[in-house]
């Protein structure tokens, strides 16, 4: 694909001035993107604007729920052939979206910039995942999908096979936080397991989830297997109407939402919704090696990321010593809208993002909370730009404490005790992801256990743990249900088969044989086999 950048766009920085300017996109091959949406063109356009500078980036066209019923309806069709191509097979084209990606990984991460406002570095982290779950599935999906034997009723005369078969069609609704990853998390392993995928990304960050259409293409993905839809909450509905499983990641109102209508047509739904994600400094802790991998856990992607980290809950005897050193490295971070590596913290997506910070942060120190760091908006990098705060003090009413900010904003509460800890993290109705940090890594384990989140992760924040791909990644409470990565994606988005036969049929060995004996004889003989199943500790 040629370059996504207009010919003469500079080509580390987008001027942030340029705030009326026209669209840094190269016209043609936005042409071929917005080309791949499932659009009969009679339900308008929605024109997203690039984050860095409020310039339009794209218009691009919408689809009708009749045109979403017309996607599922191509994709069911196309699906009826993959699902008889050996695994192995499919597994090669994982392989090779996961090189593709690398190779192009310039064109992706403007893309990803420019959609979504985003650090390039936390636009490379899409890039590597992406390659990651590509390459765990083309890897492990095989042995995922393998048939199994199971203990049979009779011993030796009843075989027991259990298959996993595919939904048939898995709708994906993709937000705009991370285009490129959260259209593929759920969709690589579904088209592994012999699915077709229909994905709604978010009208602002469409453009990314039609370069992985054009990707998958490239790898040997036949036509139709992976189909894009471009709307909003309607035709997200749509998709959730139509699919066989839905993948959803948003928020939690919105998440109860789909739950329901998949209820409702008894389909499967895994749902990753919103958290409000706390972090530990034991009394233990390293403090001054902690401090690099804090700051990244709080405010990689502008803290636009549902295992961002936005209470920092420290014990009293390392609390002042951790903030000398925390507080002058956020701010130290550097803003930026380049398109390279000179930024640490990207702009928020949108006027909505940035009005629900300031309001958080506002509402906080309106009610007694202290500004330790940023605190401000900066419209002189690019409008929707935020500094990275630091606030103590925050009052458990305020907005911050009870809702997610979504955005680069933490708050501090000490404690004095470890049990005193584990109370405040699990002070909250959500429960997507935790974080511990100690020296002594076996009693971080054992209060891991007692935190109430889907994920607890040990000296880091989120990134060993999103990026160990074998294992699952969810949320307890309010934070969603199922689960994305290893086998349990597999398992959501297939049907369990069971086939059972019997082998003693042409022997004369039977269960029609034994019931044809009358009277209790076959009661005696089934009593005295399960005794000896028994005392043979036999399943």
């Amino acid at each position: 694909m040629a370059t996504l950048r207009e010919a003469g766009a500079p080509p580390a920085a987008v001027d942030p001035g340029a705030r009326a300017g026209a669209s840094p996109l190269d016209p043609g091959a936005v042409a071929r993107l917005v080309g791949r949406v499932v659009t009969s063109g009679t339900a308008g356009e929605h024109v997203a604007t690039a984050p860095f500078t409020g310039a339009p980036l794209v218009a691009l066209p919408l689809s009708s729920p009749d045109d979403v019923a017309r996607a599922v309806g191509r994709a069911r069709a196309a699906q009826a052939a993959w699902r008889r191509v050996p695994v192995r097979q499919r597994a090669r084209v994982l392989d090779r979206v996961g090189e593709l990606v690398l190779r192009r990984q310039r064109e992706i991460l403007d893309l990803v910039q420019l959609e979504s406002g985003k650090a390039r570095r936390s636009a490379f982290e899409e890039v590597a995942d992406v390659a990651q779950t590509a390459r765990h599935y083309a890897v492990r999906g095989p042995r995922y999908l393998a048939e199994r034997s199971e203990p049979g009723m009779l011993p030796l005369l009843t075989g027991v096979r259990v298959a996993r078969r595919p939904v048939g069609v898995v709708g994906v609704i993709a937000p705009w936080n991370y285009p490129l990853t959260l259209a593929l998390s759920e969709a690589l392993p579904a088209l592994l397991a012999g699915n077709a995928v229909v994905v709604k990304p978010d009208p602002q960050t469409s453009l990314s989830a039609l370069w992985v259409a054009g990707a998958l293409h490239d790898a040997g993905l036949p036509e139709d297997l992976f189909l894009v839809v471009a709307g909003g909450v309607e035709v997200g509905r749509a998709v959730a109407g139509e699919a066989d499983h839905v993948a959803f990641t948003g928020s939690t109102q919105v998440g109860r939402e789909v739950a329901a209508a998949a209820g409702r047509r008894l389909v499967g739904a895994t749902l990753e919704l919103g958290g409000k994600n706390a972090l530990y400094v034991a009394a233990d802790a390293d403090v001054a090696a902690s401090v690099d991998g804090i700051v990244r856990a709080c405010f990689a992607n502008a803290g636009q990321l549902c295992m961002a980290i936005e209470r920092l809950v420290l014990h009293e005897a390392v609390a002042d010593a951790f903030l000398d050193r925390f507080v002058p490295a956020v701010r130290a971070l550097r803003l930026g809208a380049g398109l390279d590596y000179s930024a640490d913290v990207g702009s928020l997506v949108s006027p909505a993002q940035l009005e629900r910070v300031r309001r958080h942060v506002e509402d906080a120190v309106g009610r007694g909370a202290r500004v330790l760091a940023g605190g401000a908006h900066r419209p002189d990098v690019g409008p929707f730009f935020y500094e990275p705060t630091v606030l103590d003090g925050v009052p458990a009413d305020a907005l911050c404490a009870q809702e997610e900010t979504f955005g680069p904003v933490v708050s501090v509460r000490r404690v004095a005790c470890d049990d005193d800890a584990v109370t405040v993290m699990n002070d909250t109705p959500f429960g997507l992801s935790a974080s511990i940090w100690s020296r002594d890594v076996a009693r971080a384990r054992r209060l891991a256990a007692r935190v109430e989140a889907g994920t607890v992760v040990v000296n880091d924040g989120y990134m060993s743990a999103w990026g160990s791909t074998a294992a699952p990644m969810g949320g307890f409470k309010a934070s969603g249900q199922g689960r994305r990565h290893g086998r349990e994606v597999v398992e959501a988005v297939t049907e369990a088969q069971t086939v059972v036969a019997q082998r003693g049929q042409r022997f004369g060995v039977s269960l029609d044989a034994l019931y044809g004996l009358g009277g209790e004889a076959p009661s005696r003989v089934l009593t005295a086999a399960m005794h000896t199943l028994r005392v043979l500790r036999r399943p």
